[in-house]
């Protein structure tokens, strides 16, 4: 298992957040297939995005995702 950036303990509950920086749309897909992994080993549906995209023209905001039964939230900042 390789390492995962934040894992969040509230109330009972876990939260998955994975962050990266923004290196185009593959490096981005395989950052959505590690989350859904992560989330696999921690037996989560659910699981959070944090993209950081220093490009000038970039398309920031927050949108979900489904991989395969996964549900991702994915920011762009």
């Amino acid at each position: 298992m390789e390492r995962t950036d934040v894992i969040v303990d509230y109330l009972g509950e876990q939260f998955i957040v994975e962050m990266k920086i923004w290196r185009g749309p593959a490096y981005r897909e395989r950052g959505l297939k590690q989350l859904a992994e992560y989330l696999e080993h921690y037996h989560l549906k659910k699981g959070y995005l944090l993209s950081f995209n220093f490009n000038k023209n970039k398309e920031t905001g927050v949108r979900q995702v489904k991989v395969g039964d996964k549900q991702l939230i994915e920011a762009v900042v």
